[in-house]
């Protein structure tokens, strides 16, 4: 039904209503849709707890911001143990390219947020951004760092 990603495979708690596939989220504590990118974001945020240590309790998921006066909700943050965002976390569906538009769009969200990393995922491929706060400039990293290394 869903395409295989380039991430472990995660213990996802799926099941079906009707013609659709609800998955159990435990960052909301509800079933949602399960669509292609909620597939992804599942075993990123698995992936991160799992594998690269990253504590369950400091990730938010679909956390609402405002950018540029419209409301907008971001796929996941990750908070330091002071609540200050650390990583905003980006996902697409697997047959979306990660393009210089996605870069774009999780920047503008950052914008607000001022975290030092993002990451994008679209579950084939992986990109983390460092950002220097002094020169506001990039480092990219092409795998997925634990908790310890982003802090």
């Amino acid at each position: 039904m869903f395409p295989e990603l380039n991430l472990p495979r995660a213990p996802l708690r799926i099941s079906k209503s009707g013609q659709q596939y609800l998955i159990w989220d435990e960052w909301r504590k509800k079933q949602v849709v399960l669509t292609p990118e909620e597939w992804v974001r599942q075993h990123v945020l698995h992936h991160l707890v799992n594998d690269l240590n990253y504590p369950s309790t400091r990730i938010a998921v679909e956390m609402q911001i405002e950018v540029n006066g419209l409301k907008r909700r971001c796929d996941a943050l990750v908070f330091d143990e002071n609540g200050i965002p650390q990583m905003l976390i980006e996902c697409k569906e697997p047959d979306v390219e990660l393009s210089s538009e996605v870069v774009q769009q999780i920047a503008q969200y950052n914008a607000k947020l001022n975290t030092r990393w993002l990451l994008i995922s679209n579950g084939i491929q992986h990109c983390m951004l460092h950002i220097d706060a002094i020169s506001g400039t990039f480092t990219m990293h092409q795998q997925i760092l634990s908790f310890n290394e982003i802090l």
